[in-house]
């Protein structure tokens, strides 16, 4: 019951970031329990014939939560600012204490510095700065950062967007905010430009949606819900016959 419990927190939280930018979906995975040998090998009744153990199981626990990086859908916005990435790779901020995070959420703003940061103040890795005077910003496919200054007609280059990505994606450690941090699991990042070695692509204009599956959780949700109800069915069954065998000596 314990098992189905934590089960169902984790749909819970899938649903409730079905609308968060850049969430990924993750499921918690399982593992039976210590087994009690009521009959050990050679004990059987069973000639000619190789004799088998006979093994109580203690139940099922909780032992991880693997997370699905799979591409979510994208959402035009309109905003020169908002940045998705069309297939692997992780925008790169750095927090507070100097350290680096990884993120999928491409909702960026201007600081009063003009770098280019996140919604909390983060900020993007390479630095961004965008001068005060620029009327347009453009960001292509590679993630080529280019503004157009009040009073010019050509494009000047700002700077180059760098991506991250990691050799095993799963060992990510999500830290909320958005962000994720390397572990050991993880490995060390690879960096590189959009659209080289590897890296996905930048759609400026764009945001990249959850890929919660809503139907697909709420169906796990009823089979959680199910299996939980036939565990409390199953301790009352217990309990009852316990009491009639103990009736029987009375």
């Amino acid at each position: 019951m314990t098992a189905q419990q934590t089960k169902v927190n984790n749909i819970a939280n899938n649903l409730a970031n079905a609308n968060t930018t850049g969430f990924k979906r993750s499921r918690v995975v399982f593992k039976d329990l210590l087994y009690q040998n009521v009959q050990a090998d050679g004990e059987g009744d069973a000639t000619g014939a190789e004799p088998a153990e006979l093994q109580m199981g203690h139940g099922a626990t909780a032992v991880a939560t693997v997370r699905n990086f799979s591409q979510g859908g994208f959402t035009e916005t309109g905003n020169a600012l908002n940045m998705a990435i069309n297939g692997d790779g992780f925008f790169q901020v750095r927090r507070p204490d100097g350290t680096m995070a990884y993120t999928r959420d491409g909702t960026f703003t201007l600081s009063s510095e003009g770098n280019l940061v996140t919604q909390t103040g983060l900020q993007v890795q390479p630095n961004i700065n965008v001068p005060p005077d620029a009327v347009e910003i453009d960001v292509n496919k590679e993630g080529v950062v280019s503004a157009r200054l009040q009073g010019e007609s050509e494009m000047i280059e700002l700077g180059q967007l760098e991506l991250a990505r990691f050799s095993n994606t799963a060992g990510l450690r999500a830290v909320g905010g958005n962000l994720y941090e390397q572990t050991e699991a993880s490995g060390e990042p690879f960096l590189g430009a959009p659209g080289r070695n590897g890296m996905g692509t930048v759609r400026q204009g764009f945001l990249e949606k959850g890929n919660v599956q809503v139907v697909k959780e709420m169906t796990s949700l009823i089979q959680a819900q199910r299996t939980y109800e036939l565990n409390s069915k199953m301790v009352k069954a217990s309990d009852n016959m316990m009491q009639t065998a103990n009736n029987v000596k009375r």
